[in-house]
């Protein structure tokens, strides 16, 4: 923090130097960073709008942040207003389109309409690029902070940059009962067929497999993510063969893996999962006789909070025969910064998310919210950073979001969710029938947008 408030101050002290020799420039002058962008505070009375969603950790640093940002730059009011989620993208459009905001928080960029798709509507975040209404900062110093795939995967289109993504989760992991596999002398499991062994004498013992938030139905099908992607370790590229038609979902390696969902649901989970919510999941695993619980990073938190001496730690999912396909982490990215490019206080705006990317305020934040770190500098002091250090290089964007929709599809189409469709969750029974309906409505939505 020392170190950004120094940066802040010199460059503030540059703007107004060169505000004083500048001449008639009613919005004052700053040093410049590339194709004569500039990246000081403007030395005239600035009121910077600034739009996040509500995360209360993330809000909190916020009022900090903009409260120290202010204080380093007397000339400049921060005005936050903070919406909810599924608020965002709507009024991010409204209020750009109104050129009434100057620095958005926006969500990693994700399931664009690729070129081998067809007769799908393009997410909100490239309609907005497509519209000139986002700043390109491809060429902005602070870029550099960030490591070159979070840049790539989260915040680029068609070659440049117009975002800077703060944080990513992972949802394909496991939480491991480490005592009670100790106890039952069963080695964490990597691979599937280590993953059915370890299970059979955790439940051979009187205890149990795996738990998971049944009653809220998603958890179930976000649960098996990671046995997906070690099916499927290119998750670009599987959403790719599905609208190509060189993966279907009722042969080879997927029907394998549908076959691998239906045992996950209705053998690996213990009995009475189905009355059992997502908040729920942890306190059940902590009670300590159960060896898995597949879930994201989200509920470590919750974890510790349920039970702080509980002895865990946090794997990917070991889907695969394959040892080596279970070394990833799959997940998507959160929030992010983005700037609107009519701002008329660009210079502002600009300074505002460099401060904020300066690397110890990020790794401050970093720590605050939660997220897994997109600067390479930044660690977490967190039991869960320690966790998952060693999988950030191989850290993957998972499927869903790659995966759009062909229009027309039915609705077994996305079968991403197809550990969710087994009994007792829902009406399937058969695997191999349902990989056959589920590329059925595929196939019925390629048709349809051919």
């Amino acid at each position: 923090m020392k170190s950004y408030k120094r940066l802040l101050v010199f460059l503030v002290v540059l703007g107004l130097v060169a505000a004083a020799c500048g001449g008639d420039d009613d919005s004052g002058t700053g040093t410049t960073a590339g194709d004569g962008v500039t990246t000081t505070a403007a030395a005239e009375p600035v009121n910077l709008t600034v739009l996040v969603h509500q995360n209360p950790p993330m809000v909190e640093f916020m009022e900090t942040f903009n409260a120290q940002f202010q204080a380093d730059n007397p000339n400049v009011t921060v005005d936050m207003s903070v919406v909810g989620s599924g608020d965002l993208a709507t009024i991010t459009q409204t209020r750009l389109t109104a050129n009434d905001i100057d620095v958005i928080d926006i969500f990693g960029f994700s399931n664009g309409a690729a070129d081998y798709m067809s007769g799908v509507t393009p997410p909100n975040w490239q309609t907005l690029i497509e519209a000139g209404l986002l700043l390109d900062i491809t060429d902005q110093p602070f870029v550099s902070n960030y490591d070159e795939a979070t840049i790539r995967d989260a915040g680029s289109y068609d070659g440049r940059v117009y975002s800077v993504n703060l944080g990513r989760v992972s949802y394909s992991g496991m939480f491991v009962n480490n005592d009670l596999l100790a106890a039952e002398g069963v080695a964490t499991p990597t691979t599937w067929n280590e993953l059915v062994s370890a299970c059979e004498t955790l439940t051979g013992s009187g205890n149990e497999c795996m738990t998971a938030g049944g009653a809220d139905g998603w958890p179930i099908f976000v649960g098996a993510y990671g046995l997906l992607g070690s099916m499927f370790p290119d998750q670009a590229g599987l959403v790719e063969g599905l609208w190509t038609g060189s993966i279907k979902w009722n042969e080879g390696r997927a029907l394998t893996m549908f076959e691998r969902f239906q045992t996950f649901a209705t053998e690996m989970l213990e009995p009475g999962v189905t009355g059992l919510s997502h908040d729920a999941g942890p306190a059940r695993f902590a009670a300590g006789d159960v060896g898995f619980l597949p879930t994201g990073v989200w509920q470590a938190p919750a974890l510790e909070s349920a039970e702080p001496g509980f002895d865990w730690s946090y794997i990917p999912f070991p889907g695969s025969d394959d040892a080596a396909d279970n070394q990833f982490l799959f997940g998507k990215y959160d929030q992010g910064w983005a700037i609107a490019a009519d701002s008329p206080n660009q210079e502002t705006a600009l300074a505002y998310v460099a401060a904020f990317s300066d690397p110890a305020n990020y790794e401050a934040f970093a720590n605050a919210v939660g997220f897994i770190p997109t600067q390479p500098t930044a660690t977490l002091s967190t039991k869960l950073g320690q966790e998952v250090a060693p999988y950030l290089e191989n850290y993957v964007v998972g499927y869903e979001q790659h995966w759009v929709q062909p229009t027309g599809a039915g609705q077994w189409a996305n079968a991403g969710q197809a550990p969710s469709w087994f009994a007792p969750f829902n009406e399937w029974t058969d695997p191999k029938a349902l990989a056959d309906q589920a590329q059925a409505d595929l196939q019925a939505g390629l048709d349809a947008s051919s």
